[in-house]
């Protein structure tokens, strides 16, 4: 992964550059200032028209979704949507991606959401979704002359970094649970889950980032449990509308909040108890997943460590908001988003 021109250029302070030397270069001493950590914040702020202006050019050129979306009709699903999803979501999480591995996760993020939104169709019989998905398990290990030109990118994608089908099946695996279960007896059987639909994800995406130590998959594997739980607390509402339930029954019994309860909505205190244990679940596998990050590899992980950020930040307002969940909806605005964007990337520097 190649860090973009401009941070090279642009990331340098301006007291750095009033004092440079005869010979032209920034010294030890000034170079200390500009990158310290009492100074990120303020560089963060500051370089935040920088980063809004490089979101919108990392955003797919003219054309270069058309395969993808032609694919994503083929397999009757919302290209509208996945055009909307792949804007906004690629530009933030890859906006320190070169082209090439920009583009290789674009055909990736389109396979996720297409078994996904197989998954969640109100339009499609169960027995349908199951067959669609199946085709895509037969479609990761061989050719189908009926095949979308999304399936040969991703076989294409698999043989240049050599992921196994496995891989990629076991996120299929995922999207599959939620076409017959809706409640979950004990963390340990929602943790099957988060890996599938979330640890899974991110393992195949560190091939493509190019990471160098292998400690890269257990930082992977701890990252989106952090990301699931974080998506599971956001959604408490909106899941329930699907008649779905991802806090384990477990949790609920340990603080005494029912299952009517939850159904009917009810707001007391012994719900923001139920979220602040399962807020605690997920920053210990942030913290997790900090501290299983390699050294050498805190520039491959930018996008990984942006969107850890992000929902850290989400998490935290959620936190700070006593949990209203069943009448807000949660997100970071882009001003935030964007500072966060910039941290990371000078935190990478």
């Amino acid at each position: 992964m190649r860090v973009p021109l401009f941070y090279h250029h642009d990331l340098r302070c301006h007291r750095a550059q009033r004092h440079r030397g005869s010979i032209g270069r920034t010294s030890p001493v000034e170079i200390q200032f500009c990158f310290s950590p009492r100074n990120r914040h303020r560089l963060a702020f500051g370089f935040v028209g920088l980063f809004i202006s490089a979101m919108r050019n990392s955003a797919p050129e003219p054309g270069e979704m058309d395969p993808i979306l032609g694919a994503c009709e083929k397999a009757n699903v919302n290209a509208a949507t996945i055009t909307r999803q792949s804007k906004s979501n690629l530009a933030l999480a890859f906006i320190s991606l070169g082209r090439e591995r920009k583009r290789d996760m674009t055909i990736f993020y389109a396979f996720c959401r297409v078994i996904d939104d197989i998954a969640d169709s109100s339009e499609l019989s169960v027995a349908e979704k199951q067959k669609q998905l199946a085709a895509w398990r037969e479609m990761l290990r061989s050719a189908d002359s009926d095949e979308p030109p999304l399936a040969r990118d991703v076989r294409s994608l698999m043989n240049k970094y050599s992921l196994s089908p496995e891989m990629l099946e076991e996120i299929i695996a995922g999207v599959e649970m939620d076409l017959s279960i809706f409640r979950y007896a004990t963390f340990q059987d929602l943790r099957v889950y988060c890996y599938r639909v979330a640890s899974a994800v991110g393992l195949v995406s560190i091939e493509i980032f190019g990471y160098r130590n292998l400690r890269c998959k257990e930082y992977a594997l701890e990252l989106g449990l952090a990301l699931q739980m974080t998506n599971i607390i956001r959604d408490v509402g909106k899941d329930l509308q699907a008649s779905r339930i991802y806090l384990p029954q477990e949790d609920l019994a340990r603080c005494n909040y029912s299952e009517t309860e939850l159904q009917n909505r009810q707001y007391n205190e012994r719900f923001v108890r139920l979220m602040e244990f399962e807020a605690a679940r997920a920053r210990e596998f942030f913290t997790r997943a900090a501290a299983a990050l390699p050294f050498e590899d805190r520039r491959t992980m930018v996008p990984a460590e942006i969107m850890g950020s992000i929902y850290r930040g989400l998490l935290r307002r959620m936190e700070r908001d006593k949990f209203r969940v069943f009448e807000k909806e949660y997100r970071l605005g882009r001003l935030e988003k964007t500072s966060r964007i910039a941290t990371q990337l000078l935190k990478s520097f």
